[in-house]
């Protein structure tokens, strides 16, 4: 008994973006070899309630929708010849729709934006909700044009510390590392692994008395019934112990400066070798016997990892981030740095989901 092959789903409005989204999942399932559904959805059959039987009866609106679905059928048709091009007109909201379809789909895929005055809100409502909620993984086309395009020869992954395996023997890649290897592989282009790492800097390594001013060494006092003699002896050598102990404390802050200088430098190239090991751990798939090799460039960022990925995504084709799916939660399911690269990236963004 064959496999069933899974068709990759693009959401259409007749909008310039849908149009970019219907262009790129056109050349994906043309590349994995799938067939392609496009998806359009009309709450008006919902409302209405049956499908009248001649063109003459039809309203603008179903004559809309199916006139935005068979454009699409005809773009994807010349933009990918010899692809098979399936059309479903929904009646439900874009989102409803499109989880609906995502749970038998070997990829979603929207644009960032759609029609409308309120266009530029769409990501949140639409792309947003799809990408926190899929089942599959989910392809939002955004960015410069020479990115969507494809023309940067490179995918770019972001690799998280809570990915790392701590077994002897090398583990699977996780689905967010399988699905940009295999990108990759059939665009014939270079994988970046991005792995954001931050270090404490020398003041989280010094000792907490290093923070303290210095106070006086040798508070005067009630001298009683001392002679004048003595009182110039204590105070010459009052005088004497002032004079040298600015200099002594100023040696052992500079020691315990350079102490701490050491301590994160050290720190530091743990990091570094820590991000080094994930990196080669996690990307284990990109030699997998009987498949043709996918040149890596491991690349471990000090600093966020927000601003690592969105820096990365400025010379990629794709960015590929995880998403993890935790069971019997029903919210967004989406971290702080999916967000930012749903909403920023240079380039399409793919957020693939991790059980």
């Amino acid at each position: 008994m064959g496999t069933v092959e899974l068709p990759v789903v693009v959401g259409v409005d007749g909008s310039d973006a849908a149009s970019d989204a219907l262009d790129w999942a056109a050349e994906m399932a043309g590349r994995r070899g799938l067939p392609l559904r496009v998806v359009h959805a009309s709450l008006w059959e919902r409302y209405e309630g049956y499908i009248p039987g001649t063109a003459a009866d039809r309203p603008a609106e179903r004559l809309h929708s199916e006139a935005v679905l068979a454009a699409a059928a005809e773009r994807a048709g010349r933009r990918v010849p010899a692809l098979k091009v399936m059309t479903d007109l929904a009646a439900d909201d874009a989102v409803t729709a499109l989880l609906r379809a995502g749970k038998s789909a070997e990829a979603l895929v929207v644009g960032s934006r759609g029609r409308g005055e309120f266009a530029s809100l769409l990501l949140g409502s639409v792309g947003l909700g799809i990408a926190a909620r899929a089942q599959c993984p989910v392809v939002v086309v955004r960015g410069r044009p020479e990115n969507v395009r494809g023309g940067m020869n490179r995918v770019v992954v972001g690799i998280a510390e809570r990915e790392r395996q701590g077994e002897q023997e090398p583990a699977p890649p996780s689905a967010a590392v399988a699905f940009a290897l295999r990108e990759a592989r059939l665009r014939g282009v270079e994988l970046e692994a991005v792995h954001a790492w931050r270090c404490a800097g020398p003041e989280d390594h010094a000792r907490p008395e290093d923070h303290a001013r210095p106070g006086n060494h040798g508070r005067p006092g009630n001298h009683g019934g001392r002679g004048r003699h003595g009182a110039h002896e204590e105070q010459g050598a009052r005088e004497v112990q002032g004079t040298r102990a600015p200099q002594e404390a100023r040696e052992a802050q500079g020691g315990r400066a350079t102490q701490g200088t050491r301590e994160a430098q050290s720190a530091r190239e743990a990091h570094e070798r820590r991000a080094a090991e994930l990196l080669d751990e996690t990307l284990g798939g990109a030699t997998a016997a009987g498949l043709p090799p996918v040149p890596v460039a491991h690349r471990p960022v000090e600093g966020s990892a927000r601003k690592a990925l969105l820096d990365a995504s400025a010379h990629a084709d794709l960015l590929v981030v995880g998403a993890r799916r935790r069971q019997g939660h029903f919210g967004m399911q989406l971290g702080l740095v999916n967000h930012a690269v749903l909403h920023h990236a240079k380039c399409p963004v793919a957020v693939v989901p991790v059980s």
